[in-house]
């Protein structure tokens, strides 16, 4: 079982995200801005981060950014699951840091097979 940080500030696809990983048996939780989901982040390492590339506060790529410049979360699995469609958008996720890309609107099977590699 992994502890799974979601952030998207899509409420209903994080609520799908999030209930397909606890279906998977994965302890998930859901917060819906960038800020928010660092301060989470922070309090207590999860296993895995699922983020969005467009919130409110502090987009996914800039958190991506932010969380390869601590020590503490340089090894962090970050994926990110996006609306953002473009081979040059993913370039610049993968740049900042993040390990995988799953494209909107997404299979909840893919996102659980992709969340335990």
């Amino acid at each position: 079982m992994a502890r799974i940080i979601i952030a998207d500030d899509d409420e209903i696809i994080g609520e799908i995200a999030r209930d397909a990983l606890i279906a998977a048996g994965h302890g998930a939780g859901l917060v819906l801005n960038g800020r928010d989901a660092l301060a989470v982040i922070k309090a207590r390492r999860p296993d895995l981060v699922i983020l969005d590339c467009n919130m409110p506060e502090l987009s996914g790529v800039l958190l991506v950014g932010e969380l390869r410049k601590m020590p503490d979360f340089a090894d962090l699995p970050v994926l990110m699951l996006t609306g953002r469609r473009g081979e040059r958008d993913e370039e610049l996720a993968r740049f900042a840091g993040a390990n995988d890309y799953l494209r909107k609107p997404f299979d909840p099977d893919e996102l659980v097979f992709r969340a335990e590699l």
